[in-house]
């Protein structure tokens, strides 16, 4: 689980990493814009200058607080030179997406003066499962980029069985390599030891997977982390429930955004879920988009890539997996029906592809959950987008009789309902064949 800079900020201000001065930090809510309070705040600044609410010293940095990289190249981060410039900063801001999600909050905060900024991370290393520090004399770029373009200019010290504290000697590495590329005050590479030393022990301190400062900039008063990223393992938010109380954070976040309204509902109905694409994704032309409930979390992750392989292969790369889903073990009857519409509801599917491999979970739940549906959405008359799909496993015959009477007795709503039953078919047939069948009736074939 990812935080925001100014959350991240306020973690390493209070374990004694010095950050830039915070004015404010501005929500947005809903789409109709600002709350009253945010507005009254901006509409100060624009006819009375100054508003005593952000006590800013200008210049200000104002800053889109968005959880996906390149927020500067996308103009997320402006430099003003008073109040009536951050409110209109601030305004358009709050505005815009960037990397497709909405911007719902704003920091403005002091701008610094430096002579020089580096990156100081830490991460882990997948292969080994060991801590690893980074560290660059070039603050503010791709660690990555430099690593693979420039790597002289990155030390990287892998620390094996992850001590609880940076040692001693590590530190002193790490400093000594980023002090002999900047320029800075005396005593600049003892201060620099220390940030790193605090930033591994908040690292361990709070469970996270990667913690990074970029940059850290070489002010007048020591090192100052003018922007930072932080990772939470969401195995271990378990045991950070004093911290995220402190920052206010009830609930799971994901790692690039707050969950979409789609996502938000299907952690009300108890299932895991979620979205491909930014929450405010338009369609583009040619492309269909294909909503997937499998039957679990690996078939989940295959199905994405499985439908993705098979567009490329033979619908000329035009098919778009929407989303994730996890069915869980044993979902009850309304819980699969509520996956169906939750897809169904989405104005971007096309069609839907659907799995149940029935191991715990039963096909006669599922296909039962499935047809209340389609047969209540006709009903309402609702949006019904078609499903195809294989069922094979634990209570087929029953399932198989079930979806056999349901045929006989409501004949119309099923009529978008193409079901395999049993293991006579392989799923990538079934993929296929659909994606043909859909593309037929738009006038389209396989390539």
């Amino acid at each position: 689980m990812r935080l925001y800079e100014h959350e991240a900020k306020r973690v390493l201000s209070a374990a004694g990493v010095k950050v830039p001065r915070r004015y404010a930090v501005l929500d947005s809510v809903g789409k109709r814009g600002q709350d009253p309070f945010v507005r009254s705040t901006l509409r100060a600044y624009r006819q009375k200058g100054p508003d005593p609410f952000f006590r800013a010293r200008y210049p200000a940095m104002v800053k889109a607080q968005v959880l996906v990289g390149g927020r500067g190249k996308a103009g997320g981060i402006r430099r003003v030179a008073n109040g009536a410039d951050a409110a209109d900063a601030v305004c358009d801001l709050l505005a815009r997406h960037i990397g497709g999600y909405p911007v719902r909050s704003v920091l403005v905060e002091e701008a610094l003066e430096s002579t020089a900024s580096c990156y100081l991370g830490v991460t882990i290393n997948p292969a080994t499962f060991n801590t690893v520090v980074l560290a660059s004399a070039e603050g503010g770029v791709d660690i990555e980029e430099a690593a693979r373009a420039r790597p002289e200019t990155v030390l990287r010290a892998e620390l094996p069985e992850n001590p609880p504290a940076l040692p001693t000697q590590s530190a002193r590495e790490i400093a000594s390599f980023l002090a002999h590329s900047l320029s800075g005050p005396r005593g600049i590479e003892d201060r620099l030891a220390t940030v790193a030393s605090t930033l591994y022990d908040t690292f361990q301190t709070h469970d996270c997977k990667v913690l990074e400062v970029n940059p850290l900039l070489i002010t007048s008063r020591g090192p100052v982390a003018a922007d930072a990223k932080m990772v939470l393992d969401d195995n271990a938010l378990y045991r950070q429930t004093k911290l995220l109380a402190r920052l206010k954070i009830a609930g799971k976040r994901h790692e690039v955004a707050e969950p979409t309204e789609r996502e938000r509902r299907a952690f009300e109905a108890g299932f895991p879920y979620v979205d491909l694409l930014g929450e405010h994704a338009e369609r583009e032309p040619g492309k269909v988009y294909v909503g997937l409930v499998p039957g679990g979390a690996g078939y989940g992750i295959f199905a994405i890539d499985e439908v993705t392989g098979i567009g490329e292969l033979h619908f000329g790369g035009r098919v778009v997996p929407v989303n994730f889903m996890d069915s869980g073990g044993g979902p009850t009857r309304e819980g699969v029906a509520e996956m169906f519409d939750l897809l169904m509801d989405y104005p971007l599917v096309d069609l839907i592809i659907t799995s149940r491999f029935g191991g715990i979970s039963s096909c006669d739940v599922f296909i039962r959950g499935l047809v209340d549906c389609l047969r209540r959405r006709r009903a309402e008359k609702a949006r019904v987008v078609p499903v195809y799909g294989r069922m094979v496993g634990t209570d087929l015959p029953a399932a198989r009789a079930f979806l056999e009477s349901a045929r006989r007795e409501t004949p119309e709503p099923l009529e978008v309902l193409s079901m395999v039953v049993g293991n006579r078919r392989i799923m990538a047939e079934v993929i296929r064949e659909a994606l043909t069948h859909h593309l037929s009736g738009s006038g389209e074939g396989t390539r």
